[in-house]
């Protein structure tokens, strides 16, 4: 690449080129290099092995608030001497040792334990509930929130996460109920309740409640029902909630009575039984949220 710059005073004939290798810019009259670089703006070169990527890297490994150091590591080798392999000075010696001996302590600090044992349940968390790089990501910023506060000590690790999941799910509008997240971190849903009433007192958040038509699409497809029933139930859920039947219901609840209603209506009926495994809502209590949305706005739905 030739580019044209302003004359230099010590060549008259000023044509420069750019090594793109080392990002100079050298005169190919005279030879002189100035003082700027350029900025590769190719594609990052990918290297399989450990050499290869410290080879080819310029920016290094992405930063993430899941990773205990958040990716940005700490390397300082054992042996005193410098990049030239001279040793280094008594004063520098000591220096280095008290540096290694700091970097080993915050290795083994109780919080970097606590970080560790969690973002490891949170991969295993997400990779069950299916859950986006950006609500990890937003999960592992609460967890280090809440490790801030200290009020960490005395509660179970798993429990404290599995609610932060839940808290996250909530704020950035991922359709996740608190079964879900139970079944997928094995912990006691009445224990996420109880923790998530805790961290959001502690934390003060305010988080709006789902709404029924976002799980709509997902009792759908699991029990395998056309869009035209799809869209059925959201027109009964849109009705429901103009009528205040929706009101301090459990949002799930609704939107499985309303595509169980939905099938019958469409000639496509589902039993109550699947509809209750895919959603995790009693057969019971979908038969009597049916019951109220036919007794209270039955009329509208068919019309």
């Amino acid at each position: 690449m030739i580019t044209e710059l302003v004359h230099q005073k010590n060549c008259k004939k000023n044509r420069l080129i750019t090594d793109l290798a080392t990002g100079e810019i050298a005169c190919t009259s005279c030879g002189s290099v100035i003082s700027e670089r350029v900025v590769d703006s190719g594609p990052e070169s990918i290297g399989m092995t450990g050499e290869e990527y410290q080879n080819n890297s310029r920016t290094g490994r992405k930063i993430s608030l899941k990773m205990i150091d958040m990716g940005l590591s700490t390397i300082i080798e054992s042996k005193d001497k410098d990049a030239t392999g001279r040793g280094l000075s008594a004063e520098n010696r000591r220096m280095f040792y008290r540096l290694r001996m700091w970097d080993r302590n915050s290795r083994s600090a109780n919080s970097v334990k606590s970080f560790q044992k969690a973002f490891t349940m949170l991969d295993g968390i997400a990779a069950k509930l299916g859950l986006p790089e950006s609500v990890i990501e937003q999960t592992a910023y609460l967890f280090r929130k809440i490790a801030a506060k200290k009020i960490l000590a005395g509660r179970s690790t798993v429990g404290i996460l599995s609610a932060a999941v839940y808290i996250t799910c909530r704020m950035t509008n991922t359709p996740r109920t608190l079964q879900d997240v139970a079944k997928a971190g094995n912990v006691n849903k009445k224990n996420i309740q109880r923790t998530y009433r805790f961290l959001a007192r502690e934390l003060e958040l305010s988080l709006e409640a789902y709404q029924p038509t976002e799980f709509v699409s997902r009792i759908a497809k699991a029990v395998e029902l056309s869009e035209k029933t799809e869209r059925l139930a959201f027109r009964i859920l849109d009705v429901s909630a103009k009528n205040g039947v929706s009101a301090s219901k459990n949002p799930m609840a609704m939107a499985a009575a309303a595509t169980y209603l939905a099938s019958i209506k469409n000639g496509k009926k589902v039993s109550q039984l699947k509809i209750s495994e895919v959603s995790g809502i009693s057969a019971v209590t979908i038969r009597d949220r049916a019951k109220e949305i036919l007794k209270k706005v039955g009329g509208e739905i068919d019309g």
